[in-house]
């Protein structure tokens, strides 16, 4: 399969250099070449490199493989109708078990079905050593994939093998040797619609691949990392690894290319030390990273201030925090505050300072930096903003973050019947630029047609585009111009919004005494009822991350302000963290109001369960949850 993949590069890079709209109407190969160039993958060795598959595991599968001779025509043809055929033969597998099986599970693996009771689906899901929560997929292939694996109940049949063992990843190098033989066809940048066809039809058998080896995204299946609109179908499978595991393929392929500086040690010169006047570090920063190369930035950082002799990670260490913080710093206007008072985002009248958008470019530079140093800072975005980064469209909900009342507002008008209420609203709002009100249309003619029940939907995702997209669209651009530089976007949606702040900002310090002391109770709870006890219990034992998303599920934000609990904002100001009692029913799970730092907590019977739905409700918050 190397051999495969090592020729067919070659090819492709062949095709490439040939020209693509040769003046004398014959499409030849490069320098003189009397080969037209589609005829490039016109190479019978290539074909047979796949047919050596093994004839004994085809019979395995007890299905006759269909042979084709090979001609000089066609043989790369014969070969993706190959690849086509063995993926169709292990659909069938999959039909053939999910029919003959009474445990979905079992799919493709011959074997005892499992007991009920092992793959009983009540919990949506199942907490791992470490207390984190592993998601069930909505591919009944891939979840039960990963049920029968995790069981340990895998007894196979005699030769102790499945279909998907013994050919996955030969096949998985040839879907590979597929897209690149497409790609190098197309314009860059744009997939095949024949190839994106291929990935559609075998969507079920792809994603059983990448359930049982995940991995096997950064090996062979490049094209989920290249192409958004087929990455999204297999998100939800990606999303499902522990974040740990995911931590390390974004750094293994974000660092792939590069020497490793374990091994290679190359000594600084002085023309690549970063040199920083302390009392201009913002502009004297700017200056001299736009000045560098990237990648030798990317190879390593040496800082050093003006003035000072000391060097090393301590000193990078020291100039990413200061840094981080002056970015925020008002006197340049690039982010506001959020109205919890800890997180930020990017300033719609930022164009005061003329070079507004360089400096974003520059901020996005330095965070994509310190990210791909593994370089913490001292700054924290709203929710909305890191969705920007990810490429996640936002929703009404993150409105909060500037204008918790408006965002009640929007919030109203979606749970409330409105055509009767004399609204009076159009597709057009009023908003602030510079201190005074201006009429923009939400979309062409907006201000002529007017919000009904019907289409109040779309009205209220316009509006939050309108607040949270549109008004800072051109500092969004700038700032990621500047963090691709360094973090390719096809890596980087490898996290959701909550681990990438995790990611950029590490984790914060939550003292559970203090948040103890600054909580208050409503809805007949009392500090001394038992239900609440189990709650303290339970956050004591809960580690740091769990901690920390705890406090986003009820607050959005995983911050505490200066000054502790005390001083945690809400819609209209000062508002403590509190708990309120809700009627306990089987399996309730619980919720949460972030605009008064509210947690509706039920009555739960024990300790054991009121633990098990909480880090339910923590690790599956981020899903379908509304505001009250």
């Amino acid at each position: 399969m190397k051999s495969l993949l090592r020729i067919v590069r070659i090819f492709c890079h062949v095709y490439r250099l040939g020209p693509s709209s040769p003046s004398n109407g014959n499409d030849m190969g490069y320098n003189g070449n009397k080969t037209p160039r589609n005829q490039v993958f016109k190479v019978r060795k290539v074909y047979d490199v796949f047919r050596k598959i093994d004839v004994k595991e085809m019979n395995v599968t007890k299905h006759a493989f269909i042979y084709h001779t090979p001609t000089e025509q066609d043989p790369l043809e014969l070969l993706w109708h190959s690849l086509d055929e063995w993926l169709v033969l292990i659909a069938t597998e999959l039909m053939k078990s999910k029919r003959d099986s009474t445990n979905i599970a079992c799919i493709l693996l011959k074997q005892k079905p499992l007991d009920q009771q092992d793959i009983s689906l009540d919990h949506q899901s199942s907490l791992g050593e470490n207390g984190s929560t592993k998601h069930l997929s909505v591919t009944p292939s891939a979840a039960d994939f990963e049920n029968c694996e995790n069981a340990g109940t895998q007894e196979a049949v005699a030769d102790g093998q499945d279909v998907i063992s013994m050919t996955a990843n030969r096949l998985s190098a040839v879907i590979q040797a597929f897209y690149m033989c497409c790609s190098c066809q197309m314009p860059q940048g744009m997939t095949s619609p024949r190839f994106i066809e291929f990935v559609c039809k075998h969507d079920e058998v792809l994603k059983c691949f990448v359930t049982r080896n995940p991995k096997i995204i950064f090996d062979h299946f490049h094209f989920l990392l290249e192409c958004p609109e087929l990455m999204s179908r297999f998100m939800h499978i990606i999303k499902a690894q522990p974040f740990k595991e995911r931590c390390e393929w974004f750094y293994e392929h974000l660092h792939s290319g590069q020497p490793d500086s374990e091994m290679v040690h190359r000594p600084v010169s002085e023309n690549d030390i970063l040199l920083i006047h302390r009392d201009s570090i913002f502009r004297s920063s700017c200056e001299v990273v736009f000045k560098s190369n990237s990648e030798k930035l990317k190879q390593g950082i040496a800082v050093r201030f003006h003035g000072e002799e000391g060097m090393g990670q301590g000193v990078v260490r020291e100039w990413f925090d200061i840094l981080s913080s002056e970015i925020i710093n008002p006197d340049y206007a690039l982010f506001t505050q959020s109205a919890d008072g800890t997180t930020f985002q990017p300033n719609s009248n930022s164009s005061v300072n003329p070079d507004h958008l360089n400096y974003f470019r520059f901020a996005g530079e330095i965070l994509g930096l310190a990210l791909y140093h593994r370089q913490l800072v001292n700054i924290y975005f709203t929710r909305s903003f890191y969705k920007h980064i990810l490429g996640i469209p936002v929703n009404y909900q993150d409105v909060a973050s500037i204008d918790p009342e408006y965002a009640k507002n929007l919030q109203w008008i979606l749970d409330n019947d409105i055509s009767d209420l004399g609204l009076e609203l159009t597709f057009s709002v009023e908003t602030d630029v510079f201190g005074a009100m201006e009429e923009v249309p939400l979309k062409p003619g907006g201000a002529s047609i007017v919000v009904t029940q019907e289409n109040k939907a779309e009205y209220v995702q316009l509006v939050t585009e309108l607040r949270m997209t549109r008004a800072i669209q051109p500092q969004i651009n700038g700032f990621l111009q500047g963090f691709h530089m360094f973090i390719p976007p096809s890596l980087i949606q490898l996290f959701d919004e909550f681990e990438l702040e995790l990611l950029l900002s590490g984790m914060p310090e939550i003292d559970v005494n203090d948040w103890m002391k600054n909580t208050e109770y409503t809805s007949g709870y009392d500090k001394g009822d038992l239900v609440i006890k189990w709650f303290w219990e339970v956050v004591q034992e809960l580690t740091q991350e769990e901690r920390v998303l705890l406090l986003q599920f009820v607050t959005g934000s995983s911050r505490v302000p200066h000054g502790g609990f005390a001083y945690i904002m809400g819609g209209s100001g000062l508002q403590n963290f509190t708990i309120a009692a809700v009627p306990y029913t089987s399996n309730l799970l619980p919720t949460s109001s972030t605009c008064i730092n509210m947690l509706k907590l039920p009555e739960y019977p024990s300790k054991e369960i009121l633990k098990d739905r909480l880090l339910v409700a923590l690790h599956c918050g981020s899903y379908g949850y509304t505001m009250a």
